[in-house]
């Protein structure tokens, strides 16, 4: 691992595998961390600079584990992929152990990796947390992700004021409408038909590869350089409740 470390967690599909090959592509040497470990073998099979890692990042001893094979390695990029919904329910028809799942996996999963990777960082290095434009905006039916990408967004701008001082970049990615493989089907409960009509008329909806350049080109810009938050959309999507489609 002569090249710089990247970090990448989620990495085994979408936003994640995509990111982790950007930078491999760019430099980098791309640790790739889930918890689907046959994907991130083929990964890491098909990408030389990509190195595969077993990761659960809603268990401590893991991400600790994790932590500890890195043998005292500096990190330059740590990118906070992992997350998700999984339900669209409305609040008064919602399951509390699914609004607790949804800040594990989303909010306390990226504080224990944050706080765990922290002092392999400290020398210089950037921290990106890919939130949702569902921080920004409530809409109904998606309280449990609206909640949790909001309180990710705060957990960014609060690492930007107390790691002020230190050679450290925050960077949050709010995606709006990406259309991959897995996040509508598994918020719908593996329904693919349901998951396809919320893409349904839009002809270009954002894709994994285009999150992925937008962090590629967030961590490569000049260290003196931080890009607080980037909110990406397709053209389609003025906002969360108003997409254009052709039907």
């Amino acid at each position: 691992m002569s090249q710089k470390i990247a970090v990448v967690t989620g990495a085994s599909s979408g936003i994640g595998a995509a990111t982790a090959i950007e930078l491999s592509r760019n430099g980098y040497t791309v640790i790739a961390a889930a918890r689907r470990t046959e994907k991130l073998a083929e990964l890491a099979h098909e990408h030389p600079n990509i190195v595969a890692a077993q990761l659960d990042i809603t268990d401590q001893a893991s991400v600790d584990a994790f932590v500890e094979s890195l043998d005292g390695k500096d990190i330059a990029v740590l990118v906070n992929n992992a997350g998700g919904a999984f339900d669209a329910m409305s609040v008064e028809n919602s399951d509390p152990e699914i609004w607790s799942k949804t800040f594990e996996v989303n909010v306390v999963g990226t504080v224990r990796m944050v706080k765990a990777c922290l002092p392999s960082l400290k020398h210089g290095g950037h921290i990106v947390i890919v939130t949702s434009t569902a921080g920004y905006a409530a809409y109904e039916n998606g309280g449990s992700y609206v909640a949790a990408k909001a309180a990710e967004v705060s957990l960014a701008r609060t690492l930007r004021l107390e790691l002020n001082g230190l050679p450290i970049r925050i960077t949050e990615i709010a995606p709006g409408m990406v259309k991959t493989e897995e996040f509508a089907k598994v918020r719908l409960g593996g329904d693919a038909a349901k998951a396809a009509k919320v893409y349904e008329g839009v002809a270009h909806p954002l894709s994994a590869e285009d999150i992925a350049e937008s962090i590629r080109w967030s961590v490569m810009l000049p260290e003196h350089v931080n890009i607080d938050s980037l909110v990406i959309r397709p053209v389609a999507q003025a906002a969360n409740h108003k997409v254009h489609r052709v039907l």
